[in-house]
């Protein structure tokens, strides 16, 4: 842990330090490492962070009192610390100084336009094998009949009366530290410094407005249910001249009717009956290439998987296909006749106890059952 620095260090004063030397001398620290006139600063954040907390508890008397009895350690919990002093935060003590619009450098400043989501269905396969699918998409583009300025063709705008143009107001106002200046957004022009007094009548003022835009955009092969793709500049157009945002196209990929997937591979049930998992067969199973025939060897159990290499799905970036793999379940018939249980007992029979499967067993089985 960090050691912190004795506070009148911090703040430059000794420790005889009137309340109006404080004040001085925070002020003079504050306006040189505020945030706002050191943007990505972090020592200069720390900086200001530092002295807030040392003005916040040598301003106190009851605190100042503590702190010079016991140092640190005399500073009650809720007054100091990251915690941000309970009810009295950094702002509040900067504001108290200059004013909660300090910092606020008015909105005339271009804006980048919104990134915009558009969330698209495609099938499996399409998904397998890529696509190329139109899409219409509604944003906000540039006003063609004011090209994007909110006036009236032929008119313009007007410098902001109230705050001549800066899109700030000052007010000044007498605190027991002395004079106040309260800096705030100019109410009158929103803060943009100027006043259009003849709105464009198509876009009425915004400098934009609502149009639809067929794209082409291409899926790649390989995606899956929450890819993205980003077709960039195709969000909403930027306000007073910012650049257009992004659109964001996310993917959902319908369910396959037999096939699941898991990553760039695919898996498929295949459903077999005893007499196939005890004599073997040759079946026939899907994948995404067609149909595949598959030996299922004598003795198979249920569970056992069978890998067909380089089945599955692409790689979007490599196009590396993955496998499938064919997932052998064995389906016990439950709707025998009462002929069928007879022979299947003359032939398994029913011990209670394990015993040796004689010589032709399964062939037995398989005609005592007779299913297909």
């Amino acid at each position: 842990m960090a050691i912190k620095r004795d506070y009148y260090e911090i703040l430059g004063v000794g420790r005889d330090a009137s309340q109006d030397d404080l004040r001085r001398a925070f002020r003079k620290l504050a306006m040189q490492y505020h945030p706002d006139r050191n943007p990505d600063d972090p020592e200069a954040a720390e900086r200001f962070k530092e002295c807030s907390e040392a003005y916040e508890v040598l301003s106190d008397p009851e605190k100042r009192r503590g702190y010079d009895m016991f140092g640190h350690a005399g500073v009650t919990a809720g007054a100091q610390g990251h915690s941000g002093f309970e009810g009295f935060g950094f702002g509040d003590i900067f504001d108290t100084f200059f004013g909660a619009g300090f910092g606020n450098r008015g909105t005339r400043r271009a804006t980048r336009g919104d990134d915009l989501r558009y969330d698209l269905t495609i099938s499996f396969q399409e998904a397998f094998t890529g696509v190329q699918k139109e899409i219409d998409v509604a944003r906000l583009v540039i006003c063609e009949g004011c090209s994007g300025s909110g006036a009236q063709p032929g008119t313009g705008f007007e410098t902001c009366s109230a705050c001549g143009g800066s899109g700030q107001v000052r007010r000044q106002a007498q605190s027991i530290f002395g004079s106040v200046v309260n800096i705030t957004t100019c109410p009158t022009c929103a803060g943009s410094g100027r006043i259009l007094r003849t709105p464009c009548g198509e876009c009425r003022g915004q400098g934009r407005v609502e149009r639809s835009k067929r794209l082409s955009v291409r899926i790649p092969a390989g995606v899956d249910t929450g890819s993205q793709i980003r077709l960039q500049g195709e969000g909403e157009a930027g306000y007073r001249g910012g650049a257009p945002g992004d659109l964001y196209i996310v993917i959902r990929v319908r369910d396959h009717p037999a096939l699941k997937r898991q990553d760039q591979d695919v898996v498929f049930e295949l459903q077999i009956n005893m007499i196939q998992a005890a004599l073997g067969d040759r079946i026939e199973v899907p994948t995404l290439d067609g149909p595949v025939e598959v030996t299922v060897p004598p003795g198979t159990q249920w569970g056992q998987t069978f890998r067909l290499a380089g089945r599955g799905m692409p790689h979007v970036r490599t196009a590396r296909r993955g496998d499938e793999y064919v997932v052998v379940q064995v389906v016990v018939p439950k709707d025998l006749t009462a002929d069928q249980k007879a022979r299947l007992r003359e032939v398994g029979g029913l011990t209670g106890k394990p015993e040796k499967v004689s010589k032709g067993f399964f062939e037995k089985l398989r005609d005592a059952i007779q299913l297909d």
